[in-house]
């Protein structure tokens, strides 16, 4: 029988075996692998990358952006990007975890495929990807995608007249579906996918966003939750009072309000068609001008994805970071917003035939008496002599 002081022992001396061999193996963990060391002699941030930068079309295509962009946002997030070197290896630099997250969003290749062209681990990708995205919403978010103010709404609402004809109009709004891998034990309530629900302005700029929803969720269900629902039901958005529509003071006030498609309830703020059975002349033109304004949001879809290909293929991140991603992606669309780039994305979506999935639409609601007012209003002054277009009665 072995005295209880050698057993003690004994158990002592196995004790530090196992804690040199778990030491070693943390310490082994922390190297790069054989492969990634030729990171400067084979990877593409220190190639390809570099070569690209000769080529401004080529860049674009790459990295979808500039160069010169790219180092303005570069400057921007650089510091909330940057980390400190170890004993065991040297920190990524700020710019070469941003071009490996614009990449990703820019190709939607995978996490693997960007680690091996860059000789990257797979998750100093991942983390890149997660670093710069966190980035772009904390530094940019109050400067490229702010709390709408009075002047705002009234900047929109000018911007929809004079461009789309259409008074009064806070926006365009609708929800899109961002597909990603379901986290495992979530059931059904993601159906593979999140909402994107946005408010764009006449210009295809994102001016309200909310992104998380589950994807069983519908347009409506999704407005209601939202911030903007909410801040429009309980009036505390600051958006301007009632105004005349130009030209019809004879039809007295009229509220600001967004348009929408059938997914939405119709309120005295947000207008959505008439259904679409026996409709009058009348009725048919109001819907008509009401679509081509609400166009604007479908189009400003098919530029955010035309530019981040990433949100056409199965995102596999944790659904937060999706949420992060695709914040980022807004954020970046209005960042880089031009005239010129707008019309060549438009055409690339339109050849491309890539569109993100409408959600999906759960039905009409009872309106009020109000809401129903409001639309008898527009459809009037839409018909009439101080409303009118020349181009409307060709679309009945």
């Amino acid at each position: 029988m072995v005295p209880v002081s050698r057993r003690r022992t004994l158990a002592l001396v196995l004790l530090l075996e196992g804690l040199q061999k778990r030491g070693r193996g943390r310490r082994s963990r922390l190297w790069v692998h054989p492969f990634n060391q030729q990171r400067r002699q084979q990877g593409d941030f220190y190639h390809l990358v570099a070569e690209l930068r000769l080529d401004s079309q080529r860049h674009h295509q790459y990295f979808r952006m500039s160069a010169e962009q790219m180092d303005e946002l570069l400057s921007l997030i650089g510091p909330e990007v940057t980390t400190q070197r170890t004993n065991y290896r040297a920190a990524i630099e700020p710019k070469q975890r941003l071009a490996v997250a614009l990449r990703y969003m820019a190709s939607g290749d995978s996490l693997a495929s960007l680690a091996y062209s860059y000789r990257l681990g797979c998750t100093t990708v991942r983390n890149s990807v997660h670093m710069v995205c966190a980035a772009i919403e904390k530094i940019m978010m109050e400067r490229f995608l702010p709390r709408p103010t009075r002047d705002t709404w009234e900047e929109v609402a000018d911007g929809f007249w004079k461009k789309w004809n259409f008074p009064n109009c806070l926006g365009a709004i609708d929800g899109k579906h961002v597909t990603i891998q379901a986290p495992p034990l979530t059931g059904s309530q993601y159906f593979n996918s999140i909402v994107l629900l946005a408010l764009v302005d006449s210009n295809y700029r994102f001016r309200v966003i909310q992104v998380g929803d589950f994807g069983r969720t519908s347009d409506g269900g999704a407005y209601a939750g939202s911030a903007l629902g909410r801040g429009m039901e309980t009036q505390t958005l600051d958006v301007p009072p009632s105004a005349s529509l130009p030209g019809a003071a004879h039809l007295g006030d009229v509220p600001h309000v967004m348009v929408g498609d059938a997914a939405f309830p119709l309120k005295p703020y947000l207008m959505r068609p008439y259904p679409s059975l026996n409709l009058t002349r009348q009725k048919r033109i109001f819907n008509n001008r009401l679509s081509r304004a609400r166009m604007v949001v479908e189009d400003a879809f098919g530029i955010l994805s035309s530019r981040w290909r990433v949100l056409h293929r199965r995102i596999n991140l944790h659904p937060q970071n999706v949420d992060t991603l695709v914040l980022a992606a807004c954020i970046l669309h209005n960042f880089l917003l031009s005239p010129r780039e707008t019309v060549r994305l438009l055409e690339e979506a339109e050849q491309q035939g890539k569109k993100l999935s409408p959600v999906r639409n759960m039905g009409g609601n009872r309106a009020s008496r109000e809401a129903c007012n409001v639309r008898e209003i527009f459809s009037t002054y839409f018909n009439s002599p101080q409303g009118s277009v020349p181009w409307q009665d060709r679309t009945v």
